[in-house]
């Protein structure tokens, strides 16, 4: 599918539900990064959705931290783009506005290209290597914040803060998985405080996934 009149694209979500979850997973990722992006991976009838919690550093991104949720779509599509997350608030801020209770969801036209969008994990080879609770996760991302807080006050040079950061956020916690992982959990909602929630951590490779049920994080 993934496309409509005068070939516009356009994703037609599976239920109401699941256009309320992308449109509160789309507001999420915008506290990370009012201006960042996210990529729109439609295969058969599910949609993958990427977001970037820490873009990493050098040619091969070391530190990258990528937020995945999927969604079920209605019949199979075949999409895959990177868009603008303000394009894409706008066109859910439309919907509430006019009361637009369909499905569809026009994909915005203007396409970006962040150099964590060119970076694919392994779609297999994952192995167990331990499990973290979602407390720890949460845990884990709120020392981090206070310590980017603390260690990067107004003033600070951008080369300097990008350093901290990627310090704060490889950091390895419990199972295998890293602060970056929780940073992602908190900010994205893949859990909440007292939830009891336990995610299973997999590698492949360089690649670590940090799994719940409300989404995985990946980190190298």
């Amino acid at each position: 599918m993934s496309a409509s009149v005068e070939g516009a694209r356009e994703l037609v979500l599976a239920d109401g539900e699941g256009v309320a979850d992308l449109a509160t997973y789309v507001a999420r990722a915008r506290t990370l990064d009012a201006d960042g992006a996210m990529r729109l991976q439609a295969v058969g009838p599910v949609l993958a959705a990427w977001v970037c919690v820490v873009p990493g550093q050098g040619m091969m991104r070391s530190g990258l931290v990528l937020a995945l949720r999927t969604m079920a779509l209605h019949g199979p599509h075949e999409l895959d783009v990177t868009v603008p997350l303000r394009s894409l608030a706008d066109r859910f801020a439309r919907r509430s506005a006019t009361g637009d209770a369909s499905t569809s969801l026009p994909v915005p036209p203007t396409e970006v290209s962040p150099q964590w969008a060119g970076v694919s994990p392994p779609r297999g080879g994952w192995e167990p290597v331990g499990q973290v609770s979602a407390e720890a996760l949460l845990a884990a991302a709120e020392h981090g914040i206070e310590e980017v807080a603390k260690g990067a006050p107004d003033g600070s040079g951008a080369a300097a803060v990008a350093m901290l950061r990627a310090r704060v956020w490889a950091r390895d916690i419990e199972g295998g998985a890293t602060a970056g992982a929780g940073l992602a959990t908190r900010a994205l909602g893949f859990a909440r405080p007292g939830d009891g929630q336990v995610a299973t951590v997999h590698r492949s490779g360089p690649w670590t996934r940090v799994s719940l049920p409300a989404g995985h994080v990946l980190s190298r």
